[in-house]
């Protein structure tokens, strides 16, 4: 090792060896010219506009859904200092609201726009469902879908016209569900509910799956298990092959909906929906 007279250590050798071991080395290889640059930008050719509840914490799960052309741009409904609740449901579902969250998403031109809430969706009933839509509609996104009605096109998609209800909710809720598709002319012949008023997102998979296992009645066509702050991915498909009938989770459909809408396909392998609701 040498030094110059700065105290600078220099390559053993010299300035001179360090430049012929770099003209050793390989050439760094050309970036395409930008003609051959993908048309789209990493953030997807198409995009989904999210309004979902401000406790929802699966943004995570929603992208597993999502094929790579497409982006979700996520947003919230104002913080209530509430448990989850009917009363929660009807605050965070008034359909002047929804449309003012979806607003704030105008300016980067989705594609759709969804609001990701099962109870929030249903708690008015069918009017209510159609309320929403048409208030997200308003403002000027092409496409909207809520969780309540992906799941009404899930069932249709799949001819499915009986089914059982697992849900992490209080009784009064699950009961709002058991109407809100009574009034759709799909039969519920069974429903189990954890009870659970906070901190739904937390609930391990193996709890999911007993649930599910436990509202499951003879002559049900399909299972679908409720709220968007249930984890539910992994479970769907080993769960389907266990039971022998499709099990709709809150998620599943909201995702499969809106990506229909863009005429494109949810990512979900096995997933009885992804791979056989094409209608």
């Amino acid at each position: 090792m040498t030094r110059d007279h700065d105290g600078i250590h220099l390559v053993p050798g010299g300035p001179e060896l360090a430049d012929a071991l770099a003209l050793d080395a390989p050439p760094a290889p050309a970036a395409p010219p930008l003609s051959q640059h993908p048309t789209a930008a990493l953030i997807g050719r198409l995009g989904i506009g999210i309004v979902a509840p401000y406790d929802f914490a699966l943004d995570r799960e929603l992208w597993r859904w999502v094929p790579d052309h497409v982006t979700l741009h996520l947003t919230r409904t104002p913080y209530e200092d509430l448990p989850v609740s009917l009363e929660q449901a009807r605050l965070i579902g008034v359909p002047s609201m929804v449309a003012d969250r979806a607003h704030d998403l105008v300016e980067i031109q989705p594609d759709a726009i969804v609001y990701a809430c099962t109870a929030g969706s249903f708690v008015r009933g069918q009017l209510g469902q159609a309320e929403i839509v048409e208030a997200l509609l308003g403002t000027g996104i092409p496409a909207a879908v809520t969780t309540s009605g992906a799941l009404l096109a899930a069932l249709e998609a799949l001819d499915i016209h009986s089914l059982s209800v697992a849900t992490p909710y209080d009784d009064e809720i699950g009961d709002a569900l058991r109407h809100f598709l009574d009034s759709a002319g799909v039969q519920v012949n069974g429903s189990h509910n954890l009870g659970l008023h906070r901190q739904i997102w937390t609930v391990p998979y193996g709890v999911t799956a007993d649930l599910v296992r436990r509202c499951v009645r003879p002559g049900d066509e399909a299972v679908f298990v409720s709220c968007t702050n249930l984890p539910t991915y992994d479970v769907i498909a080993p769960l389907e092959a266990e039971l022998g009938i499709p099990v709709l989770t809150a998620n599943q459909v909201t995702m499969w909906a809106a990506l229909r809408a863009l005429a494109t396909s949810a990512v979900g392998p096995d997933q009885r929906l992804i791979t056989e609701g094409v209608s």
